[in-house]
């Protein structure tokens, strides 16, 4: 009896979903729990396996929106399926010219418009693991800059091919062809035609946005529509912080398994200033206030896809090497395109990391429904004044943005002020003072 692949509940508040790639093409046979599609949801790509063996029977095609329930593709009983050695035998088929559709041979051309050798060099060769051993943010890739994927060669793990991979091999597509040797010129020679005005096509690309891109928009768009969004500013003296991690970092690698980094120390700071400020943690639903008993502290991650922000649940709960992990750990998941809904939702207070890309001072826009967003900057050397005499320190800019339909001024500066008085003194961290 045919197996119908349909579509799951997705996560919290999904509905719908787009068919980003179709693994497998129609009638090829499958084997059960094999991917045979990848969906792209607000959140985040979701791989669906094969229910069943037999052949595949794709109803839906690739870019169409689909709901929670429907049935995008079938599969058929054995008996109705393809040779086990079909696909491998399409694929080689694929891969090797056809000898039938040879043309017939021309006469040689004259000697002077031989083409030299090395324009006449063979084509990568097609590899017949094929996009098979591509990882969807390598296919996506791909797709992006219409690379043949049999052409990639891979040098990932297990030949695993990588973005780098991609792009080697669209550099060797884009690469001209050697150009025969002109023939000898006439004596009279025409003027050059006048060249065309150049299209719109020449100077422009348009690439479709994807269902996540979109998304990230319209998030963005809608909080600045629907929230009262200010931002307050301070500055931070990271002398501590940075003498704290070169004194203990070799040790505390050595003693949990993981880098002490600044994030840790941010996200420390931040959850003791939300436990003194817990308004900045809560969000309005409707005409109601709601807090969270737990902080679930989002962590903003910039990926090829766009901007995705994976939550450290419970992080109140957590020592700083625990917390070091799961930021790993979810860092490792967003790289791969792998980060699943659960991973997405439910965060409270959000910090965004923009001095890794060297940012010296943004103004971050809030994460719906959460009210409050921690911007990091870029640590950078000014003169300063302490005790009366001017210091070259080395200096961090921090904003909060916050909804101020729930968050005051004094509230929001207070939090703010916690989080730069902890980081200073990091020995606050400890004493939770």
């Amino acid at each position: 009896m045919p197996a119908d692949l349909k579509i799951p509940q997705l996560g919290e508040s999904i509905t719908e979903a787009e068919i980003l790639l179709w693994r497998c093409a129609d009638g090829d046979v499958v084997a059960v729990d094999e991917i045979v599609v990848e969906l792209e949801t607000d959140k985040t790509t979701v791989e669906l396996p094969s229910p069943a063996a037999g052949t595949l029977r794709i109803l839906k095609p690739q870019g169409a929106l689909v709901a929670v329930g429907d049935v995008i593709g079938r599969i058929e009983e054995a008996s109705a399926a393809k040779p086990a050695g079909a696909k491998a035998a399409k694929s080689q088929a694929a891969a090797a010219p056809s000898s039938a559709a040879a043309p017939v041979q021309a006469a040689p051309a004259p000697a002077a418009a031989t083409v030299p050798s090395a324009a006449a060099a063979p084509a990568p060769a097609a590899t017949s693991a094929g996009s098979a051993r591509l990882g969807p943010a390598a296919r996506r890739a791909a797709e992006e800059q219409n690379v043949d994927p049999r052409v990639i060669e891979g040098t990932g793990p297990g030949g695993r091919a990588t973005k780098s991979d991609v792009a080697a091999a669209a550099a060797r597509q884009a690469a001209p062809l050697p150009q025969a040797p002109a023939a000898s010129a006439p004596a009279i020679q025409k003027a050059p035609a006048p060249s065309a005005p150049r299209s719109a096509e020449d100077v422009e690309e348009r690439t479709r946005m994807s269902r996540l891109r979109r998304t990230i928009a319209d998030r963005l768009v809608a909080a600045q529509h629907t929230a009262a969004i200010l931002t307050t500013f301070n500055e931070i003296d990271m002398s501590a912080a940075m003498e704290l991690r070169a004194r203990h970092k070799e040790r505390f690698e050595k003693t949990h398994g993981v880098s002490l980094g600044l994030m840790s120390i941010f996200a420390r700071a931040c959850l003791l200033a939300l436990r003194d400020v817990p308004v900045v943690g809560a969000h309005l639903d409707g005409d109601e206030i709601v807090t969270s008993r737990r902080v679930h502290l989002g962590i903003a991650a910039s990926t090829d896809r766009g901007l995705v922000v994976p939550v450290v649940r419970n992080a109140d709960l957590m020592s700083m090497a625990d917390i070091e992990r799961e930021i790993g750990r979810l860092a490792g998941l967003a790289r791969d395109g792998k980060l699943g809904v659960e991973d997405l939702s439910g965060g409270t207070f959000t910090l965004s990391n923009g001095g890794v890309f060297g940012s010296l001072l943004s103004t971050p826009i809030l994460n719906p429904p959460q009210s409050g967003i921690l911007g990091m900057h870029k640590i950078e050397k000014r003169p300063v004044v302490v005790a009366d005499q001017i210091v070259i320190r080395p200096m961090m800019y921090v904003a909060l943005s916050y909804d101020h339909r729930l968050v005051d001024g004094r509230e929001a500066v207070t939090f703010l002020v916690r989080v730069k008085e902890r980081v200073e003194d990091p020995a606050r961290l400890l004493l939770e003072v």
